[in-house]
């Protein structure tokens, strides 16, 4: 708001100050939440002091926790600062071997963001998924809506790693298996990025003849600069996997402008493309020992089962602050 120009284009300038209006009011209004749960809290211990009742321990007790759990959620909030921190995510996961254990991997990861979504209380909606030959998936694309949602899942971009012993094999090898995470922000309607018609191909399915009880909806469209592929098979109707297939595609190829900091989807250089989620950020190991560690920022736990259940804040968090400071190092 400081810069000149900030006011010589009245919509913009509203929408931030609407956005200023809604932050403060969030703010106040989950303060006052925290203080209504604490005296809850305080009342309880007062009277669990003069009269034990397991009940009220138990709401006690689950109160702190939901307190707790808030509180963590809000001190990640704290370092999304960029604008586009607060929409909600794309998310695609993808196998990186045709075998089972790859693909297998690829939908425990799934599962594990689905119910890390349902933690948040965020809308997870299966856009497209590739079943896998024996078990699990080949890839799957997800939209996931809610506050913040691509500011906590920025964090997951890259290879995740899972060594174990095969339960698809008898021989007792250990196997090592690849899945690769994409995140991109759901770009606002108003966001006017228009693609060349001649740099996208799209595939549809054709059908002839009346007699056709169950046709294919499915659209798939290239990005041939690029290469990026989009396929879209869960909405209603051909027209609306297409809106959506596109609009995937978009939000996919502006988090790529922005990682190589190119002002323009024209300036993307494809080459680099595949390298920014190339890089192994976190292994997940269940034998000869257990652990979860994220080789970026070395944190790590060894209860395995509660970060597939989605229990994984305490990662984002410190990425999300290991970013931080080295923004805040760059800066100085």
């Amino acid at each position: 708001m400081a810069q000149p120009n900030f006011w010589a284009n009245p919509h913009p300038a509203y929408e931030t100050l609407q956005e200023i209006e809604y932050t403060i009011f969030y703010i106040h209004k989950q303060y006052q939440r925290w203080c209504s749960i604490l005296e809850e809290i305080k009342t309880a211990l007062e009277l669990l002091a003069t009269s034990p009742d397991e009940q009220l321990l138990q709401e006690a007790q689950a109160n702190l926790a939901q307190l707790q759990q808030e509180l963590e959620t809000a001190e990640i909030r704290a370092l999304l600062t960029n604008s586009d921190d607060q929409k909600g995510a794309f998310l695609t996961i993808k196998a990186e071997s045709d075998d089972a254990d790859g693909q297998e991997w690829a939908y425990i990861l799934l599962k594990m963001y689905y119910q890390w979504a349902n933690k948040h209380n965020y809308q997870i909606h299966l856009l497209e998924e590739s079943g896998g030959d024996v078990s699990g998936i080949k890839s799957a694309t997800c939209e996931i809506t809610g506050l913040y949602a691509y500011g906590f899942l920025k964090s997951e971009l890259g290879i995740h790693q899972l060594q174990r012993l095969s339960p698809f094999e008898t021989s007792g090898n250990l196997r090592t298996s690849l899945a690769r995470v994409e995140v991109s922000p759901i770009l606002d309607e108003s966001i006017d990025l228009v693609i060349p018609d001649q740099d996208l191909q799209i595939t549809r399915w054709q059908w002839h003849g009346q007699n056709i009880n169950h046709p294919e909806i499915w659209v798939r469209v290239v990005h041939i600069p690029s290469g990026i592929t989009v396929f879209c098979e869960q909405e209603r109707s051909q027209l609306e996997n297409k809106k959506q297939a596109l609009a995937i595609l978009k939000s996919k190829l502006v988090a790529i402008a922005l990682a190589q900091g190119v002002k323009s989807i024209a300036d993307i250089q494809p080459g680099e493309i595949k390298s920014l989620s190339s890089q192994i950020i976190r292994e997940y190991v269940l034998h000869p020992y257990t652990k979860v560690k994220d080789l970026r920022t070395k944190v790590e736990t060894t209860n395995v089962q509660d970060v597939w259940n989605g229990d994984i804040d305490f990662l984002i968090k410190a990425y999300l602050q290991q970013q931080s400071y080295m923004t805040v190092e760059k800066s100085s």
